[in-house]
């Protein structure tokens, strides 16, 4: 017996008759605590299993709302019958009630609305209840994605650390201190993100409930965050007091935002991790260039060139090097129109006047 959110389905093995004329058909009939065994029928169920070749009859077949109630005590039985003189003798299923032994699936049509440090999640029953008999109770099992992210970050800092010990530590030998220089290895590396990965999934996520409405608010949480969800349904039946739980529904991330001086804060931690960057960056290419400035000055540094009279000379070496070049400085350089004297000491003035 299938019993599925409000799916009622009875399946059996198929019976092969011995000489194979004729298909054998099979006859299915149910009854209730106080009642006599009656054949399932349009008329009683609103399905028809009677002489059918299927091995399985589906009660809800024509409607959810059909089938049989899901508070009351049902026996159902099976025979396989070949014409009218040939029939098996009746297999019987064990008693059910539907809200005690139904499986309850997750909610249906999640809809999630992200808010400032919080999210409202909205959703459909997995199906139709009598409200007086029976209700659903819902937990939401949620979890911060970003703690894989804060994984990241410690991980990120502490090889920062370790490469800024490993570089301190060889401008320290290169100025002639002894110290032992230590580099990260990649298996110790590789350890320690495993145990903070495992560390961190192996945390039973929180779970929020229970919850009557199927509108529920997830709030108190940090802004910024991708947070990952499961809802639950469970069934509680009042009679009985029975509680069925119920299977989640597929994980889905969402984040949340976040008000305007959170945004600000956000923003300036960000402007302070760049400026931070930028500043690492440059002194590490600083520190680079004091160390190999020589390779750098070998790099950048042009070589010599031959002048192009001499580079032609090369090429043509009975070309008259020494006349192009004449004819290159020009005499106009040294020429000029006239000189004037413009003072003399008076020592001088004196002896040109006394010169006749």
């Amino acid at each position: 017996m299938h019993l599925y959110n409000s799916e009622q389905i009875l399946s059996w093995d198929s019976v092969s008759p011995s000489n194979g004329t004729r298909p054998v058909a099979y006859r299915v009939q149910f009854k209730y605590t106080s009642s006599e065994w009656s054949d399932v029928s349009i008329e009683s169920i609103g399905v028809n299993c009677t002489q059918v070749t299927a091995t399985e009859c589906d009660f809800t077949a024509a409607s959810p709302s059909k089938g049989f109630p899901m508070h009351f005590n049902v026996y159902l039985r099976v025979r396989a019958e070949l014409g009218e003189e040939l029939v098996s003798a009746w297999a019987t299923v064990p008693w059910f009630q539907h809200y005690r032994n139904v499986t309850v699936g997750p909610p249906e049509n999640i809809w999630v609305t992200q808010g400032k440090g919080s999210l409202i999640i909205r959703f459909s029953p997995p199906f139709a209840v009598d409200t007086s008999l029976a209700t659903f109770k819902y937990y939401v099992h949620y979890r911060e994605r970003a703690g894989t992210q804060q994984a990241s970050t410690v991980l990120f800092i502490v090889l920062t650390v370790f490469s800024l010990k490993f570089w301190i530590c060889c401008w320290n030998a290169r100025a002639g201190q002894s110290c032992r220089c230590w580099r990260p290895q990649p298996r110790r590396v590789s350890r320690l993100w495993t145990s903070m990965n495992k560390r961190f999934w192996d945390e039973k996520p929180p779970v929020k409930g229970p919850f009557r409405s199927n509108s529920i608010l997830l709030d108190n949480l940090k802004p910024f965050r991708v947070y990952c969800l499961q809802v639950e349904a469970r069934l509680f039946w009042r009679a009985q007091n029975i509680i069925r739980p119920g299977q989640l529904s597929n994980s889905s991330c969402y984040e949340t935002t976040a008000d305007a001086s959170t945004k600000l804060q956000q923003d300036i931690m960000i402007s302070v991790g760049v400026f931070s960057l930028l500043l690492v960056l440059t002194g590490a290419c600083f520190f680079l260039v004091l160390k190999y400035r020589g390779l750098v000055k070998y790099w950048f540094h042009s070589p010599p060139s031959i002048p192009s009279q001499i580079e032609e000379y090369l090429k043509d070496p009975a070309q008259p090097i020494l006349e192009a070049l004449d004819n290159d400085s020009s005499p106009k350089d040294d020429a000029w129109d006239s000189v004037s004297i413009i003072s003399l000491p008076e020592k001088e003035q004196e002896d040109i006047l006394q010169t006749p």
